[in-house]
């Protein structure tokens, strides 16, 4: 478990390392220049995970699944928003039912925290949720970077879950009319780092007006690019940081 800057949540936990690119909104991901960071300092549990190609590194689809780090949740007693697997994808299918469901019975003793789960894997996560119990302070969300795979905001329909969420991030392209009904929250932010792609803010307005016919709090998270401090995140001279109704940290009137 560990501390973060994500504007979205609080802190991050990851019972699962490594992962495989399946669409364009991995190819940039920062876990894996992070895994390969980690690998280089000894870190047992990122050994592996990333093979070099050209003059960067990419992820080899090795997973370790960390067992030893189930139960941190429980002994962290201040209430935090958990960001599970940063790291990962839980809903890979290199990583095992069984031990998606020892992660969920970690969140099940944690009462305390709110566990924010996302994946892109929206197929798998729809069909396992039906056989996981439906816990009150566990989001399920999904992974949207341009209207091609909008297709999994219906897998994400199909999830049973207390809060569902989409994150736009990195956004690529337009998701115009994008589907939102029954989604409860949406997050939106562009790329950052080296080799940043753009966004552009009529993407991020279009995705703002499709919350507001669906009644989904909408959070910009950021600009992105190469220098993300830089660019700032606020949207027509405002922040936007709201955060699903059933939260207590709803911020709707920023």
């Amino acid at each position: 478990m560990a501390e973060t800057t994500i504007e979205w949540t609080d802190a991050t936990w990851n019972p699962v390392a490594g992962c495989s690119i399946i669409s364009p909104g991995c190819t940039n991901c920062y876990a894996m220049r992070m895994a390969a960071r980690l690998e280089a300092m000894g870190t047992e549990k990122y050994a592996g995970l990333t093979r070099k190609s050209g003059n960067r590194r990419v992820w080899t689809g090795k997973v370790t699944l960390d067992h030893k780090a189930l139960t941190v949740p429980t002994r962290w007693r201040k209430p935090r928003m958990i960001f599970v697997n940063s790291m990962s994808d839980l809903f890979q299918d290199t990583v095992p039912a069984e031990f998606i469901s020892a992660v969920w019975k970690q969140m099940a003793a944690a009462q305390q925290h709110t566990f924010q789960v996302l994946t892109k894997r929206a197929e798998r996560m729809a069909a396992l949720s039906r056989k996981l119990p439906v816990l009150p302070n566990v989001w399920l969300g999904v992974s949207v970077e341009n209207s091609e795979h909008a297709f999994r905001l219906d897998h994400l329909r199909q999830t049973s879950a207390a809060v569902r969420f989409v994150s736009f991030e990195p956004l690529l392209g337009s998701v115009v009319n994008a589907n939102l009904t029954a989604v409860d929250w949406a997050i939106v932010g562009g790329e950052s780092g080296p080799k940043a792609r753009p966004i552009k803010q009529a993407w991020v307005r279009e995705i703002r007006r499709a919350c507001r016919v669906h009644g989904t709090a909408f959070f910009f998270k950021q600009w992105g690019g190469t220098n993300k401090a830089r660019s700032g995140r606020t949207l027509d001279g405002r922040l936007w940081d709201e955060f699903p109704t059933t939260c207590s940290q709803v911020n709707a009137s920023l």
